[in-house]
């Protein structure tokens, strides 16, 4: 009889990357932490120890709890949780599971520091088109669901950035940019290590609209023109953000499991008037 109180690898993997994916909480111990330092997409690094006082922070959410097999630690987080109200899962085999069985995974070393409620945050110009959507839309879904983004003139990304502690992305000689003809959604990608079918084919459309080079792939046209209409739809630069998330995560889907699906109009399935 399948577990009421764990998700398989499998399920999980539908989640990852999409809107209603789960909050997901690591309670490996250091030492399984250190042996291998990555994580499972937008994870939460939390102590099974102190779980009292920190289980309130998921009220309301759906919430998987991982440990190194998804034993003792993430099964007790998980029923802590569930004590609470909280509707918590484990994973079922851990983390060991997940990787073995080749599902994302974000290296933690390249996630830059949090602020003082755990959110990492983020510097770049004002009206986002394509790339300075993508990047956040990336970071959500996949490194800090929490991040913060701060838009501001190009000519002061790198002050604001030192005197808020922000990371700046999408500007020239920054980490977090362009690289040769790739864009920075692929520099994403590639530092945190999420490299993947479907990530790659989105951020081949990412860069064929990011850089004017729309015979690169069929989708790129329609992408661009979906992305400015956006841009002319809101004069607030986070607005614009939350709208184009949609756009991201239909693409992303797309990306996924819907490449080959056509539409036609069934015309012969219709009689023809006598």
């Amino acid at each position: 009889m399948p577990s009421t109180t764990a998700i398989t690898v499998s399920q999980l993997s539908r989640l990852i990357g999409l809107p209603g994916a789960p909050a997901i909480i690591d309670v490996r111990i250091e030492e399984d932490y250190n042996a291998d330092p990555r994580l499972l997409p937008a994870s939460n690094r939390r102590d099974f120890k102190t779980v009292s006082t920190w289980a309130s922070e998921f009220a309301g959410r759906r919430v998987t709890v991982v440990c190194q097999k998804g034993q003792k630690l993430s099964q007790g987080v998980a029923a802590w949780l569930r004590h609470d109200g909280i509707a918590a899962e484990s994973l079922e085999g851990g983390f060991e599971a997940w990787r073995d069985a080749n599902g994302f995974l974000v290296h933690a070393g390249k996630i830059p520091p949090r602020d003082e409620k755990g959110r990492t945050v983020w510097v770049t110009r004002t009206r986002p088109k394509v790339d300075r959507i993508a990047c956040p839309w990336l970071i959500r879904r996949f490194v800090d669901p929490s991040a913060v983004f701060l838009f501001v003139e190009a000519a002061e990304v790198l002050a604001t950035a030192d005197r808020f502690q922000a990371v700046p992305f999408d500007i020239d000689n920054v980490f977090w940019s362009h690289r040769g003809e790739r864009c920075t959604f692929d520099t994403m990608i590639e530092e945190f290590g999420l490299e993947s079918e479907p990530l790659d084919r989105l951020a081949m459309i990412v860069r064929a609209a990011d850089t004017a080079s729309l015979d690169l792939v069929p989708q790129a046209a329609g992408f661009l023109a979906a992305s400015l209409g956006l841009s002319r739809m809101f004069r607030d630069d986070l607005e614009q953000l939350e709208a184009g998330m949609l756009l991201y995560d239909a693409f992303f889907r797309w990306c996924r499991d819907a490449t080959e699906e056509t539409h036609n109009w069934p015309s012969g399935s219709m009689s023809k008037p006598s």
